[in-house]
């Protein structure tokens, strides 16, 4: 027969036991000693963090009256001649921005490490000199000089361009909603080949957020000038063509602007390879060539590139010259 009453205190044991069991979170934080930090008692201050690189850098120094006055010299006095002698820009469409005010967000193709130089020295005024960057983190913000000279000559802040990030992206409508204009390239590196990556929804999605314009904007002959995997740059002549402000329609999503946004510099590659009457109707047509080229072999995309091929009739659907 079975003991009933041995049986019962065995349980009694048992829960008295499991009572007195530490809980897994105080398991947990016996295994994380000592690797903790540890606690700063509230008579002591405790130290400043160190300053970061990489998304964690801060760049709040370089929009300070001293840096801006730095920057604005640095601008005109060293950046628009390099510019201008090296890439001999032709500005076109700066009409379209006459009633442009307040800030607004420049999204452009990339080809170049010279197109961040050759989109801010082309910029109007005011925005000119109200404008911040969004530079890839992995690359300008890597060390310590690059960080303070990206900071310093772009105002550049650090956009992280391997994973999804909020303090660049409250850093980006901060400065928006501040009256700082924004120059970035949705694409999220250069080419290299010569054609263009999808757009990303950055630009989309802090117009949106922000209720601020966006302007898409066409770079020609930079990839000719200091193309991707080189660090000699060769003089050119380069193209520069504003489009129309793009304003986020009611209950827009960010994806949809992008791909207008995208639409909208593919039609600005057109009108600065041919002509804009050509380039309307394509439009209209929807006939414009996208800006990533056609899905074919290597061999095809860089054929199609190519000075030497034919031009079509201005009624056929033609790829641009980037």
């Amino acid at each position: 027969m079975v003991d009933r009453k041995g049986v019962e205190k065995a349980a009694r044991g048992l829960q008295a036991a499991w009572a007195k069991a530490p809980s897994p979170r105080q398991l947990a934080a016996k295994a994380e000693f000592p690797l903790r930090a540890p606690t700063v008692p509230l008579t002591v201050e405790p130290p400043k963090p160190e300053q970061k690189l990489l998304g964690g850098y801060d760049s709040a120094w370089a929009r300070k009256l001293p840096a801006r006055y730095a920057r604005f010299f640095a601008t005109e006095g060293l950046m628009r001649p390099i510019i201008a002698g090296l890439a001999q820009p032709e500005r076109r469409g700066l009409d379209r921005l006459a009633d442009l005010e307040g800030a607004a967000i420049f999204a452009a193709n990339h080809h170049s490490h010279l197109d961040a130089g050759l989109l801010i020295t082309s910029l109007p005024e005011p925005h000119r000199h109200q404008v911040f960057a969004a530079a890839a983190a992995d690359y300008f913000f890597d060390t310590r000089v690059k960080a303070t000279a990206s900071a310093l000559v772009l105002n550049a802040i650090p956009i992280e361009r391997t994973k999804v990030g909020r303090r660049s992206a409250d850093q980006a409508a901060e400065l928006l909603d501040d009256g700082w204009s924004m120059v970035i390239f949705p694409e999220g590196g250069r080419s290299p080949d010569g054609w263009g990556h999808p757009f990303r929804g950055g630009a989309a999605y802090l117009a949106i957020r922000c209720g601020v314009p966006v302007v898409p904007v066409h770079l020609a002959g930079t990839g000719r000038i200091l193309p991707k995997g080189k660090s000699r740059p060769t003089p050119g002549r380069t193209v520069v063509t504003f489009g129309d402000p793009i304003l986020p329609a009611e209950g827009e999503r960010s994806q949809a602007l992008a791909e207008r946004i995208e639409r909208a510099v593919a039609a600005l590659a057109d009108e600065a390879t041919s002509d804009w009457y050509a380039a309307r109707r394509r439009a209209a047509a929807g006939e414009t060539p996208t800006l990533t080229g056609p899905q074919a072999g290597a061999w095809r995309r860089t054929w199609e590139l190519t000075a030497n091929r034919k031009k079509p009739s201005t009624t056929s659907k033609r790829w641009p010259e980037l």
